[in-house]
């Protein structure tokens, strides 16, 4: 087994962790091999005695409930697939997306643009020029020192009252070829929407203007058309999210994705046991106050995951044949990565 430590600055998989890959099999000089790649993430920090009062109470708003109705057993230890640890699969595959997306010149990147009541106020963040280094300079994963702060200061206030507080990540994708996503089903607003709110705690999915839009009129939400000094067909504004009619027009992909409080509290709540009997509960051991700087890469992975299945889609389904017209834009051609 060999240990690999990916560095945060690189971008890959932004959290410090070591990922032991089985290099012999999957991975040769830094390259694939087109088998499957292994990573296994050992958890040598358990505690499964500060699970021992959720055996028998359900906390609120969690999936303990959920899970009894549906299977009749759950993993009281950690929570088991209901727990944000089976997101490292969704990173560590996403940095292989990035990978894929690099190659193209394509980039995802995602902030923490809320935490319960501190809100990035509207263009604050460049979206053209937001850099990793940027939002990596701080622990909550806020791009502007200021509001980053801020946000570090809720935390710790609902912290030490053994609360928690949620709010929202902005992710954007700069750089995307146009075309991708299918019409009906598989929009690729839909399928981003899917995908997001597939991530543990999430409760929300807005791209472009989300509902804010809602406020606006259609002669002030329109993103009206023009053709810019290359000769490609652009739009003055970007109220569509980089997404029009379920296909990708070109410009930034814009997403924002609200997480919850974390269910799991320090304080006494209300509930109920297996057996139906009321009693109160205060939860033990190590819980998030608040979900945001950790769903930042996985939000990031999880996007990155789409437009390459997208990507493959689009190159499969509308590049096996001639192009019918000058405006269909074949995905470009580039060589090979030296090393994954």
């Amino acid at each position: 087994m060999e240990e690999v430590s990916v560095a945060p600055s690189v971008g890959v998989l932004r959290i410090c962790l070591f990922l032991k890959l089985i290099s012999n099999l999957n991975l040769t000089e830094g390259l694939t091999l087109g088998s499957p790649i292994h990573i296994f993430v050992p958890n040598t920090d358990q505690r499964g005695k500060d699970y021992s009062e959720l055996a028998l109470a359900y906390r609120p708003s969690h999936a303990d409930a959920t899970y009894d109705f549906k299977y009749g057993i759950r993993a009281v230890q950690g929570g088991g697939r209901s727990s944000a640890r089976e997101t490292i699969g969704r990173v560590a595959a996403g940095a292989v997306a990035k990978k894929i997306l690099k190659m193209l010149g394509t980039e995802v990147l995602a902030y923490a643009s809320q935490v319960h009541k501190v809100v990035l106020p509207e263009g604050i963040v460049d979206h053209e020029t937001l850099t990793m280094e940027q939002i990596e300079s701080n622990i909550v994963r806020c791009p502007d020192p200021e509001y980053a702060q801020k946000m570090i200061e809720a935390i710790n206030a609902v912290r030490v009252r053994g609360d928690s507080i949620g709010g929202v990540v902005t992710c954007i994708a700069r750089n995307v070829p146009r075309g991708l996503g299918q019409p009906v089903f598989e929009k690729l607003g839909a399928e981003l929407a899917k995908a997001m709110l597939s991530v543990p705690a999430t409760m929300g999915f807005e791209l472009g203007s989300g509902f804010a839009g809602t406020f606006l009129m259609g002669s002030e939400h329109n993103d009206e058309f023009y053709v810019d000094p290359n000769g490609k067909i652009r739009t003055k504004t970007n109220r569509s999210g980089g997404i029009q009619g379920g296909i990708s027009n070109g410009e930034i992909i814009n997403m924002r994705i609200a997480f919850k409080p974390t269910p799991t509290i320090g304080k006494k709540q209300r509930t109920v046991t297996r057996d139906r009997e009321e009693t109160e509960l205060s939860a033990m051991g190590r819980h998030d106050p608040c979900v945001v700087p950790r769903a930042v890469p996985v939000v990031e992975a999880m996007a990155a995951l789409v437009l390459v299945n997208q990507l493959m889609a689009q190159k499969a389904q509308n590049e096996l044949l001639p192009f019918a017209s000058p405006l269909q834009e074949p995905i470009p051609t580039v060589a090979p990565l030296n090393h994954v």
